[in-house]
């Protein structure tokens, strides 16, 4: 189980001007909704972008911090 402000520290992390938005879709602190914004996604495409949030999800996937993420991935506007 992870709570949703460590799991955003994850993204930002690796993504430091991400905006993140994170609903746990069941209640059991493993299953999420992720809405990532950032700049770094520009210029990629949406399964490069995938990749760099589920770079920095990496090590919460393997030790079953989290089992499912639902992931939306949105380039930050005035790039």
């Amino acid at each position: 189980m992870i709570d949703n402000d460590s799991l955003a520290a994850l993204i930002r992390r690796d993504l430091p001007d991400a905006l993140v938005e994170i609903v746990d879709r069941t209640g059991t602190m493993d299953h999420f909704n992720v809405t990532v914004r950032s700049r770094a996604f520009a210029g990629r495409t949406l399964i490069e972008q995938h990749q760099l949030v589920y770079g920095a999800l990496r090590a919460a996937l393997k030790d079953g911090r989290v089992h499912a993420v639902e992931l939306k991935t949105l380039v930050s506007e005035g790039v």
